[in-house]
């Protein structure tokens, strides 16, 4: 009861009275911009959940629109891949490299240059002239995207109040619904009017801008008034030795190949395959890509607080190896049972990411933009790898024999029974 009283005055700004004989307690009042950072933890984090919604969003036009660009530069499996690797490697390579910088130098307004990025590469999709502008374009998304996650990541973990798993789900559904609204808008604007109809999306990018330096703002508050560089990053110590944390992350980065490899599949290639299976409509497979990432989307909000509540392992133990029975009945099904399959498969894989993102950060304590950066770095890397490979596959045996083949990936999660028990940070 006496604590009581002494937080309740410190955080009201007077001194405490003494306590049971004591000489009174005088604190320093507190600041009002840090009154205000408090209250503004969920507008803080539905910003930033907004923000990546139009971020991904962006993001997931490209993909989108690959049957459009495969028609008009009359490209293969393989070109279709390069677009997709170069995307995804200048977003990857440049995560961790950012994540580092802004651990040690927390950057307020370096998200506002991430979409300014993304702006200029949808400009430059929108009107591009030859295959070698279609890879400028992809590239600068890449580079936008590189920028942005790590520091928003830092500020969702920031905006918490402590429940980790459920900042990172509310930040990454955003990114989910983005990249299931992208096809689908991608159906209904660019397919009907053309290439010359993606300058629609610069006005999500605008609206991202606008958004994240009001984020920007807020988080120059909370620093100046705390005090702090970074915001809450856990405890300095890590909880395991050295040579235990070094392999714990080689299993996680393997559990990110197996997902992301899987994803992949889906994501650049699910449209091809239900046109060439099934004889549907571009828009058809557009629609039915939409289901997909929908409930990815579904899958990433409900990863975070369960993993919060039951434990990191236990999601990700469930979340990549059960999958498995409805990835290996996805290829022998009919089309209806096909599009089934795929909500299951999408919210079981998606459910991972929230949780082994805070495993990570609680396995590397101080070290949140490092850990953003490597991991959404490793995930679209990993996409962009298995896009190529998969190109080539596809280009040299059938689109059949790739879902064949991605069937089996999640049998990796088998590795998840190796992952240490890792005690939470407060």
């Amino acid at each position: 009861m006496d604590a009581q009283r002494i937080e309740g005055a410190v955080l009201a700004g007077g001194p405490v009275a003494a306590v049971d004989g004591a000489a009174p307690v005088t604190s320093t009042p507190v600041p009002a911009d840090t009154k205000r950072a408090e209250g503004t933890t969920y507008g803080i984090l539905a910003a930033l959940c907004l923000s990546h919604l139009l971020n991904d969003l962006i993001q997931s036009l490209v993909p989108a629109i690959y049957p459009l660009l495969k028609t008009s530069f009359s490209l293969d499996f393989g070109q279709i891949g390069l677009i997709t690797l170069t995307f995804q490697l200048t977003s990857s390579l440049l995560q961790p490299v950012v994540g580092f910088y802004t651990d040690k130098k927390p950057s307020p307004f370096s998200l506002t240059v991430g979409m300014t990025c993304s702006l200029l590469g949808i400009v430059l999709l929108a009107s591009a002239w030859s295959y070698g502008v279609l890879l400028i374009a992809a590239g600068m998304v890449g580079i936008g995207s590189s920028v942005f996650h790590p520091e928003s990541s830092r500020m969702a973990r920031a905006a918490s109040g402590g429940r980790y798993g459920l900042a990172q789900s509310v930040f990454q559904v955003g990114g989910n619904t983005g990249q299931a609204l992208g096809p689908l808008l991608a159906a209904f604007i660019v397919v009907p009017n053309g290439q010359h109809s993606v300058l629609w999306f610069s006005l999500a990018a605008l609206a991202g801008i606008g958004v994240l330096a009001w984020v920007g703002r807020w988080y120059r508050a909370r620093l100046a008034a705390t005090g702090r560089r970074g915001g809450k990053g856990g405890p300095a110590t890590a909880p395991l030795p050295r040579g235990k944390i070094v392999a714990t992350v080689a299993i996680l980065i393997v559990l990110i190949f197996s997902k992301f490899f899987y994803m992949a599949s889906i994501n650049s290639y699910y449209t091809f395959y239900l046109m060439e299976r099934f004889h549907v409509s571009v828009q058809t497979s557009q629609l039915c890509l939409f289901v997909f990432l929908g409930s990815v989307a579904t899958g990433t909000l409900v990863g975070g607080p369960v993993g919060d509540r039951i434990g990191r392992k236990a999601v990700i133990w469930g979340s990549i190896l059960g999958v498995l029975p409805f990835t290996l009945a996805l290829p022998y099904a009919n089309f209806w049972v096909t599009v089934a399959l795929t909500v299951p498969i999408g919210m079981i894989l998606a459910s991972a990411m929230p949780a082994i993102l805070v495993y990570a950060q609680e396995l590397l304590p101080g070290r949140v933009g490092l850990v953003g950066g490597l991991f959404f770095g490793l995930s679209f890397g990993m996409g962009g790898l298995g896009a190529a490979l998969l190109g080539e596959v596809a280009d040299h045996t059938s689109i059949d024999f790739v879902y064949r083949l991605c069937a089996i990936l999640p049998a990796i999660g088998l590795l998840a029974a190796f992952l240490p028990r890792i005690k939470p940070t407060s």
